[in-house]
């Protein structure tokens, strides 16, 4: 099993059968939006602490955007947040004089947002919507960002990446993390057994759950090499100006899913790229 992402839930309540197997686009985006509104409700309760409600994290190594400063300037910007879930970095964009709008495909998250805005005091802009077909108008934003959101779950990735250059005004950037690709090599496992490499890192057939019972595709994750998402984001009109692989920090003692301490020492466990736009005439 691939390392998860570390936006996945919990899938302890359903009997799975783990698969790798091509998936289409479409059984994609019914899997994991069923999967999220299904799950949501634990996921915000086992990680909203670490995420904060209007913090910006890019990944379980607990790096943040104050940190890292990776989308530039957004006072006055207009920000697109792609697989939002509660709309946690968005708040963080407000917050910082931009006016974001979150993107999600699972109505349960954007529940959750929400929720956060009731008790915060804040009113994200909310869409439900996913990444390959985003309901806006060509050159809409400054700035777009996706913190382990949506790609990782889109069979047609470069169908996405064409939608962000789209609605993204050129020269504007867009910045996105997921799980290391190298992790795909590894066993799923925080301890040393995940040490070890175990699959090819160079199958991109997806991962895929069943639900044993009903027989139904319950959950799908797609694997990209580094090399396939290079090709794509230059396919789909996007420059890679930076590729951002975070340190483990000595002060996170947290284990999450397949990331932890002993792994983050000697493995990247999130690839975070930085984009612009290229100019359209």
């Amino acid at each position: 099993m691939p390392d998860q992402d570390p936006h996945e839930p919990d899938h302890d309540a359903v009997v799975t059968l783990a698969h790798r197997r091509p998936v289409d686009d479409a059984t994609s985006r019914r899997a994991n939006r069923a999967d999220w509104d299904r799950s949501a409700d634990d996921y915000q309760a086992e990680h909203g602490a670490f995420l904060g409600d209007d913090g910006f994290v890019w990944g379980p190594e607990g790096r943040t955007e104050d940190e890292l400063a990776l989308l530039g300037d957004v006072v006055d910007r207009d920000v697109l947040e792609i697989g939002a879930g509660a709309a946690q970095c968005s708040r963080w964009v407000a917050a910082r004089g931009g006016r974001p709008v979150a993107v999600d495909l699972s109505f349960r998250q954007l529940q959750h947002a929400r929720r956060i805005d009731a008790a915060f005091g804040s009113a994200v802009p909310l869409v439900q919507a996913g990444a390959t077909d985003l309901p806006f108008a060509d050159r809409s934003f400054d700035v777009a960002f996706a913190s382990y959101g949506a790609l990782p779950f889109v069979a047609d990735a470069g169908r996405a990446l064409a939608e962000v250059a789209r609605v993204v005004r050129p020269g504007g950037r867009f910045v996105f993390s997921l799980t290391h690709p190298v992790r795909w090599a590894f066993p799923d496992v925080p301890g040393p057994a995940g040490l070890v490499a175990s699959q090819d890192y160079w199958d991109e057939t997806p991962y895929v759950e069943v639900d044993e019972a009903s027989g139904e595709v319950g959950y799908v994750e797609h694997h990209r090499t580094l090399g396939t998402w290079v090709r794509l984001l230059h396919a789909s009109g996007l420059a890679l100006v930076d590729l951002v692989e975070p340190t483990w920090p000595a002060t996170n003692d947290a284990t999450w899913a397949g990331w932890s301490p002993l792994r983050g020492r000697v493995l990247p466990g999130t690839a975070i790229f930085v984009t612009l736009v290229a100019g359209r005439g």
